[in-house]
């Protein structure tokens, strides 16, 4: 009888180490997966002021909306970045085209990547990139200038949007933070 009880302890004592293996593993890999999810919540819902990738504009509805520029830098990243437009005007649905200009004003190439969101954020799902220099590293030589583009377009969606209806202006704002080379080198 006295084994019974000592075989049931142990089964248990088992279980629940096998339980608790099985919590770290899925909480590890939740931690891991995390960011990619988050990402993708934010570019369906546009949370934040995510915007979608596109390949394609689906044509102007003849409305206008106002596209606001804006620009910034780490304190850490010795360039100038602005916008060749603080705002410019466009259809709804139809593909336009931005320019940026960076200036590295350091005395060594330096590698930075921009992040990007839109205000108001609720417009953010609505914002669709077709290219942009915010989708890979930009490198710049001492004293290099580089013109920027970002090719996008409203979706026309947004006009059937309650939430929306009011949106007149949407910024599209970007920092620039340098790339830590140790990082990139591994």
């Amino acid at each position: 009888m006295r084994g019974d009880g000592a075989r049931g302890a142990k089964a248990r004592t088992t279980r629940t180490v096998v339980l608790a293996v099985l919590g770290v593993c899925f909480m590890t890999g939740l931690a891991f997966a995390s960011v990619p999810l988050y990402r993708l919540f934010c570019q369906a819902t546009g949370l934040n002021g995510t915007t979608n990738r596109g390949l394609a504009a689906p044509g102007s509805v003849h409305r206008p909306i106002t596209i606001a520029f804006d620009a910034n830098t780490s304190p850490k990243l010795p360039w100038r970045f602005v916008p060749e437009q603080e705002q410019e005007t466009v259809e709804i649905g139809a593909r336009d085209m931005a320019f940026f200009t960076a200036t590295n004003r350091g005395a060594q190439a330096v590698t930075g990547t921009a992040t990007y969101n839109v205000t108001p954020a609720i417009a953010g799902k609505y914002f669709t990139k077709i290219q942009c220099f915010c989708f890979t590293q930009q490198t710049l030589k001492p004293g290099e200038t580089q013109r920027m583009p970002v090719i996008f377009f409203v979706d026309p969606k947004i006009l059937t949007d309650p939430d929306t209806r009011d949106v007149e202006t949407i910024t599209l704002s970007y920092t620039f933070y340098p790339v830590d080379s140790a990082k990139t080198a591994s």
